[in-house]
């Protein structure tokens, strides 16, 4: 045999025994996690936190649109900003305003985000009521 093969069959034995060496061992259960992926294989990293969100947009989207439809004409009113908004604009600068309030908050403190949320949700009642 020549050097060659040796190196070969030593460096596939190191990756068999890389790849099966714990596949008998119990692994713990982790519990809930917001940032653990749901389901893999996908190009999106679904976690708990990618589902709430685009669950609640979705979410305000359709509440707006049922209101729409019920009632048409989008609500307008001149508000504090000095303004004249309807329910769609006042969920885009509601939402809007989240997200800056967020990377602030990331960019300035960092974690956890339990206050921006806080804060974002007073942003939107803020929005809805005064804008």
């Amino acid at each position: 045999m020549s050097l060659l093969n040796l190196v070969g069959v030593h460096a596939a034995n190191a990756q068999a025994k890389a790849g099966w060496g714990n596949v008998g061992e119990q692994t713990e259960e982790k519990g809930f996690s917001w940032t653990e992926p749901l389901f893999g294989g996908t190009w999106m990293a679904w976690t708990a936190a990618t589902m709430a969100i685009f669950i609640g947009i979705f979410g305000a989207m359709l509440i707006i649109t049922i209101l729409e439809i019920r009632r048409p004409g989008g609500d307008e009113r001149k508000g504090a900003l000095g303004l004249t908004t309807t329910r769609g604009d006042r969920l885009f600068i509601s939402l809007l305003g989240t997200v800056y309030i967020f990377l602030a908050w990331l960019g300035i403190i960092g974690m956890p985000l339990w206050a921006p949320l806080a804060l974002s949700v007073g942003w939107g009642i803020f929005c809805f009521w005064k804008v």
